[in-house]
């Protein structure tokens, strides 16, 4: 079946009676049908999910995973929660956008609040969309602002602005009236915005909508609703052949330091485990409510939802207590899942992507004009299962603040089909050749060709210095380098 082609701007006289989707009801799975309105665009967005097996939740994994695409190579721009986010919300890569972390003065939402005037909200309500926030928006929201601040470009917003991460106990700013809930169940937050979400899809009416639905889950400390308590009480974080790394000898500096986790850090890592887990069967549920919320109110058939995360998390592989910020895949691949008119079930895409393509892809759904200085690719083509020229490497990139000695140094990441290349501000390097080393047990900087390693490092610059439409150049540009190096 053809992927629609939408009308650049939404007009009331195209609203049609929209086809039921028999997708939820359990019907054999089929590519959803076209309404000649352009389509609802909702982006669920957790926080810190790591590539985790999405089967254990029940609903994300039948009604998004059975009834969509699969992306199996996406990628975060940074693996950080506030830079990605910034990323997401204008399609430009760390060193454009320059939130380079959580908190002032290198990043936060202080950082961020000069360029709320082009965002993919303000992109999608010129294209005569209804737009919505709900849940976190950006770290510091809304410090140097008033607690009843909404930025540009939404008509309905619902937004933590105290304890962010407790899901107790938070003050919300709900559209500009500031709300303070307890401790209650129906205080949790998953659920609070869950409720929001749907009253927000039933009351739109004949206007197309585009939600960005962030829950906090399943982000430390990893509350979870008193429902899902007994869930998930002999899991362990998975043991994959990284989890507590041996041999890190050529490994740079920061890694070589680690020390072997003890008894107790892996207890803490499966309790740890456990609880995220947990926490995500209250998005799981969100993501059930919502879909019924949907197709009750006749509007499944005409919605793309997309499902992913800021950014991953790592869980004691390479001697890393739990966390985040490392050039690993742990941490910077992530989920990414696609149903919606013209999708295919049950189907996979192993482009690479990145999470700087998002906002150009609702974009191009909705009929927008992404401005200039957006540098994703609109992954509408790979959708509609055309074989299209696609980029061959993506960028990751991460900046090391005073505040966070932590943290790995800053790097950038040129990530192919095959190899993981890393330049370190420090000038150490690591490269893995993932169909061979796909845990990342094996650095081979220092080994391998060093044709290969300069084309790597050649190809990288050229993406750490793109800006722009020049992004795109840059992607083709790097396709010619790589033509030496085998993939």
């Amino acid at each position: 079946m053809p992927f629609p082609r939408k009308p650049r701007r939404w007009c009331p006289w195209l609203a049609v009676a929209l086809l039921m989707c028999t997708a939820f009801s359990g019907a054999a799975a089929q590519p959803q049908r076209a309404s000649t309105r352009p389509p609802n665009v909702v982006l669920i967005l957790t926080d810190d999910l790591d590539s985790t097996d999405l089967q254990r939740f029940p609903n994300i994994w039948n009604l998004l995973v059975q009834q969509g695409a699969v992306f199996s190579r996406f990628f975060a721009t940074n693996p950080w929660c506030c830079p990605s986010r910034s990323s997401i919300l204008r399609s430009q890569y760390m060193h454009s956008h320059q939130v380079e972390s959580n908190r002032p003065p290198t990043g936060g939402f202080p950082k961020f609040r000069t360029l709320e005037e082009s965002t993919i909200g303000t992109w999608m309500r010129s294209a005569g969309y209804r737009t919505g926030l709900l849940g976190k928006y950006l770290n510091q929201y809304p410090l140097g602002a008033s607690r009843h601040y909404i930025p540009p470009g939404w008509d309905r917003w619902a937004v933590p602005v105290t304890r962010l991460y407790q899901e107790y106990g938070y003050a919300l700013n709900d559209d500009g009236s500031v709300t303070q809930h307890g401790y209650t169940p129906e205080d949790y937050l998953e659920d609070v915005l869950s409720h929001k979400a749907d009253e927000f899809v039933s009351s739109s009416g004949d206007q197309p909508f585009f939600l960005y639905l962030a829950p906090v889950a399943p982000h430390q400390p990893a509350n979870y609703a008193p429902r899902h308590a007994d869930a998930f009480q002999d899991e362990v974080a998975p043991r994959t052949p990284s989890f507590d790394e041996q041999d890190m000898s050529a490994e740079p500096l920061w890694l070589r330091e680690k020390p072997p986790l003890t008894p107790k850090a892996v207890r803490r890592i499966d309790e740890l485990h456990r609880d995220r887990m947990r926490a995500m069967l209250g998005v799981d549920d969100m993501v059930g409510s919502l879909v019924s919320t949907l197709e009750q109110s006749g509007q499944l058939a005409n919605t793309y939802i997309f499902f992913t995360s800021d950014n991953g998390f790592h869980l004691g592989q390479h001697r890393l207590h739990p966390g985040k910020t490392t050039p690993f895949e742990e941490d910077i691949r992530i989920p990414m899942v696609v149903r919606g008119p013209g999708v295919t079930p049950g189907s996979t895409i192993d482009r690479l992507c990145s999470t700087v393509d998002l906002a150009p892809t609702f974009a191009e759904l909705g009929g927008a004009t992404p401005p200039s200085f957006a540098e994703g690719r609109s992954l509408v083509p790979i959708l509609r299962g055309e074989d299209v020229p696609w980029r061959d490497a993506v960028l990751v990139e991460f900046f090391q603040p005073p505040y966070a000695p932590y943290a790995a140094p800053s790097y950038s990441v040129l990530r192919t089909e095959r190899y993981s290349y890393v330049e370190y501000g420090t000038g150490e390097r690591q490269l893995y050749d993932l169909a061979t080393d796909p845990y990342e047990l094996r650095n081979v900087a220092a080994t391998a060709d060093p044709h290969q390693v300069d084309t790597f490092s050649a190809r990288l610059a050229l993406l750490r210095s793109c800006s722009g439409a020049t992004c795109r150049i840059a992607d083709a540009e790097s396709r010619a380098l790589l033509r030496a190096v085998p993939r």
